[in-house]
């Protein structure tokens, strides 16, 4: 079937590099996953090694093994006429790893689910890992983080493509491709998929920005709402790497030599700067460090700027990181490794 969503994948498959040795595709047993999946096989070369790669979460009983039931059943249906077609399934007690860590369940869902991908694609020798992601889910991705005050970097939604760990990257192929046509394209092969109940939880704010706010803004404000947020996405990240490649080159010129693990910023060429350039270029000392940035919202970016502006003393910042003000440096402390 040579629908458009397999023609633009066909492309994408072509523009990625090493594309050849194969593609691990995330398949959760839901419509956009199950599309993912169909369109992979249509459109990669009979030779390319695709691995269907199921992680089962445990976290919806019966419900959970039955997508894994539909995944392992789906794969073994078209291992028959596609070849090079492998499985990897795989069964996490999610919630009780989670509860132990003390971390919040969906981020650790995630956090979980992308680290097990890329050992699926370590061991079989592949670099791209696919997940089936749309414009709808960048759509809502982008009113999430609006909602909860993000800036510039959380506008930029979904990356189309990032590194997961050295030699192992994501790409989002579907994004371009909203969920209606995703269904039509299912709907077109008579394709079965699952349905995830929980996706209709309106407890849920994600689900609320799902089916309550983007149908009313395209009803009553904008029909085309999708893909105007996912332009803002995109224009935000062009916007956003320029801003990083100013900001590297700031901080450059700012840092002075380290003393042990301790980084020291020159406070006066800070202070000779606009306030939103010096957020900017602690932003982009976080990212260049991988300190971590959950718990840094915009107020936390602005109390370092009053540490450089206003004399602010000292802070402590997640991490932990210890940041203090002495003439004429600021110092940042990085958590000491446990012996």
């Amino acid at each position: 079937m040579n629908a458009p969503i397999v023609t633009e994948l066909r492309r994408t498959l072509a523009a990625l590099e090493d594309g050849a040795r194969g593609v691990v595709a995330a398949v959760s047993g839901g419509p956009d996953s199950i599309a993912l999946l169909r369109a992979l096989l249509e459109a990669r070369e009979p030779q390319t090694p695709l691995v269907v790669a199921h992680l089962n979460h445990r976290l919806r009983g019966a419900d959970s093994d039955a997508d894994e039931a539909f995944v392992t059943d789906l794969h073994a249906a078209l291992a028959v006429p596609f070849p090079n077609l492998h499985i990897e399934i795989a069964r996490r007690d999610i919630a009780a790893e989670a509860h132990t860590a003390g971390d919040n369940l969906e981020a650790h869902a995630r956090a979980v689910r992308y680290r097990w991908l890329a050992e699926v694609a370590r061991r079989h020798g592949v670099r791209w890992v696919a997940t089936g992601h749309t414009a709808n889910d960048q759509a809502e991705t982008v009113l999430h983080r609006l909602l909860r005050g993000t800036g510039l970097q959380g506008l930029r939604g979904i990356a189309p493509r990032r590194e997961l760990e050295p030699g192992v990257c994501v790409v989002r192929p579907l994004l371009p491709w909203t969920r209606a046509e995703v269904l039509a394209y299912l709907d077109a092969l008579s394709q079965a998929y699952r349905v995830d109940a929980s996706n209709d939880d309106r407890g849920r704010t994600r689900n609320r920005i799902r089916h309550e706010l983007l149908p009313l803004l395209a009803q009553e404000y904008n029909p085309a709402i999708v893909s105007v947020l996912g332009r803002l996405a995109q224009q935000a990240e062009e916007a956003f790497q320029e801003e990083e490649a100013a900001a590297l080159e700031l901080l450059r010129a700012v840092e002075l030599p380290r003393a042990g693990t301790m980084i020291v910023l020159e406070r006066t060429k800070l202070a000779a700067l606009p306030r939103q350039r010096v957020r900017q270029v602690f932003r982009a000392l976080w990212r260049r460090e991988g300190w971590p940035l959950d718990g840094m919202p915009f107020e936390a970016w602005e109390r370092l700027a009053a540490l450089v502006f206003d004399g602010l003393p000292a802070l402590d910042l997640p991490g932990p990181i210890h940041v203090r003000w002495r003439s004429p440096v600021i110092q940042l402390q990085p958590p000491r490794e446990a012996p």
